[in-house]
Order: structure tokens, then C-alpha cells, then sequence
């Protein structure tokens, strides 16, 4: 699976790119109307409990505007915040502060909503199941979402198409099933193979082929339980399909090692965070 890389250039360049699309084409034009070089100190505070990730990214935001800012992380990334809890500090003219304030929130608050909500389908999951992201993510972020689901306790699935074979209903729609299988396995080249399927008589068309994974999609937590029992430690097990907070607890009680859920990526809420001067 190819690695996630949170270089200090792919950061800088990233920041870089949202600083150019709030700042184009003439920069803050309110913040311009402060004259002065007044010297403040800022608190930057969560509104609620979460897990905080992309304090680097709102370093950079402020460092890029304004290299004499001072940036000191009090949480670390990855870290259980309370509401109100104070997160960093930033030292440094008013007016470039106010510049970088708000591409500085949206990583921070974006990157801590996916990570506080991945930690919430963990801790209903337990310890002996993992959760892990999809492909469902905003095009070119994915690199800063699959970190956050790391931040949050999560498993990062595969990055890309070329990482693992991953065969899908509509694959096996548009050819046979045993035989995409049986060419992924002489193909595979040291790469994980994992096969999707939607009832049980798929499941036996296949036992006995050495794949990795089993991802049972929309099954009933009846079917998971006979799906898993069938693989018998065979393969890993893996279950998708619409999973909620509300039943994610019930999915794992059924023994697969993996539940991969989309949501923690498209639609995790950010986290309310603000600057305080």
C-alpha cells in the first residue's frame, strides 16, 4: 500500500495553494485596513471535545504570511481535546494573524472533524476490530484525510487503484467472478487481493482460492455471522455497506476483522475551533 507522506514541503505547498485561493487576486483587503503594527497573542481553543490533527498545516499558514509568527503547539496532534481547551498559542502582528486566521481553521478543523469522528466508530468497534476509510475522499486531500483517520485510531484502506486488486459488483458484474479471482491470483505480483461480494453462494463459489480479504457489502448481521464462520480464519473478513454510528457496534459483534465505512472521509463534521484575541 503506498505510504502516506506528510513532508514539510507537501505541506508547505499545500498550505501554500489555499493561502493563493483566498488571497487572489488582492490579498486581504480588510485586514489591510489595520495600519498599525500592533503585537497580539491569540488563543487558538476548541468549542467542543474532539481529537485535534493539522496543527502543522496552521503553522505553516501563519509561517508562509508572516515568518516572524510565532506558532507554540500546545496539543499535540492526534490528542483528546476538551471543550475549551486551549490548543496553541500565536504570537505576532494582528494584522497577519487575521491574514492566515481562517485556511489555518479550515485544515485544523477539517482534519479534526475526520479524526474525532474515526475515534468515535473505534471506540463503539473495540479493540479487535479495525476501521478503516475508503476512496471516498475530496479529490486531491486524500493524503490529509487518510491521516486523519490515522490520527483518529483508524486503518487506512488502499491510497489508490494500483495499491491492491479490490474486485467489486460491478467488476464481477461485467465478467465472472471465479475467474477475475483466479487471474488477480496469478497476476498479483505481491499484492493484496480482496473480493466483494453480496450473499453467501458467492462466498463458496470461491472458498479454497488463495485471496486476501472477504468484504461482505450490505449484508445482514444474520448473513455477516455465517459469512465469517465460512471463512473459518481462511481470510480476512471485512464488512461495508452503509454503516452508521448506530450500528457499527453490532457489525463488529459479528467477528470481522474490518469495517470500512465512507462517512469518516465524505462526511465528517468539522470541529468548532476559533482564535481568541
Amino acid at each position: 500500500m503506498s505510504k502516506i507522506k506528510l513532508s514539510k514541503e507537501f505541506i508547505r505547498n499545500t498550505v501554500k495553494l489555499a493561502l493563493n485561493e483566498d488571497l487572489y487576486p488582492s490579498g486581504d483587503i480588510t485586514s489591510g485596513l489595520i495600519k498599525n503594527d500592533k503585537i497580539v497573542t491569540v488563543k487558538l481553543l476548541s468549542n467542543q471535545n474532539a481529537i485535534i490533527g493539522g496543527l502543522l498545516f496552521a503553522k505553516q499558514a501563519f509561517a508562509l504570511i508572516d515568518n516572524k509568527i510565532r506558532f507554540i503547539i500546545k496539543k499535540k496532534d492526534g490528542s483528546k481535546v476538551k471543550r475549551g481547551s486551549l490548543i496553541a498559542l500565536i504570537k505576532g502582528k494582528a494584522k497577519n494573524i487575521l491574514i492566515a486566521e481562517r485556511v489555518a481553521l479550515n485544515f485544523l478543523s477539517h482534519i479534526s472533524g475526520i479524526a474525532t469522528k474515526t475515534n468515535q466508530f473505534c471506540t463503539l468497534a473495540g479493540k479487535k476490530t479495525k476501521i478503516c476509510c475508503t476512496r471516498k475522499t475530496i479529490p486531491n486531500l486524500r493524503v490529509i484525510q487518510k491521516y486523519a483517520v490515522k490520527l483518529g485510531g483508524g486503518t487506512n484502506h488502499r491510497f489508490n487503484l494500483s495499491d491492491e486488486y479490490l474486485i467489486k459488483d460491478n467488476h464481477i458484474a461485467s465478467s465472472d467472478l471465479r475467474s477475475l479471482v483466479t487471474k488477480a491470483i496469478k497476476d498479483k505480483k505481491g499484492r493484496k487481493i480482496t473480493v466483494e461480494i453480496d450473499n453467501l453462494n458467492q462466498l463458496k463459489l470461491i472458498l479454497g482460492l488463495k485471496f486476501n480479504t472477504v468484504l461482505f457489502d450490505n449484508m445482514s448481521i444474520k448473513s455477516l455471522k455465517q459469512g465469517v464462520k465460512i471463512s473459518n480464519n481462511q481470510y480476512e473478513t471485512e464488512a461495508s455497506g452503509n454503516i452508521s454510528l448506530k450500528t457499527v457496534k453490532s457489525v463488529a459483534s459479528t467477528g470481522v476483522n474490518r469495517i470500512s465505512v465512507g462517512s469518516i472521509t465524505h462526511s465528517a463534521e468539522a470541529v468548532d475551533l476559533k482564535l481568541e484575541i
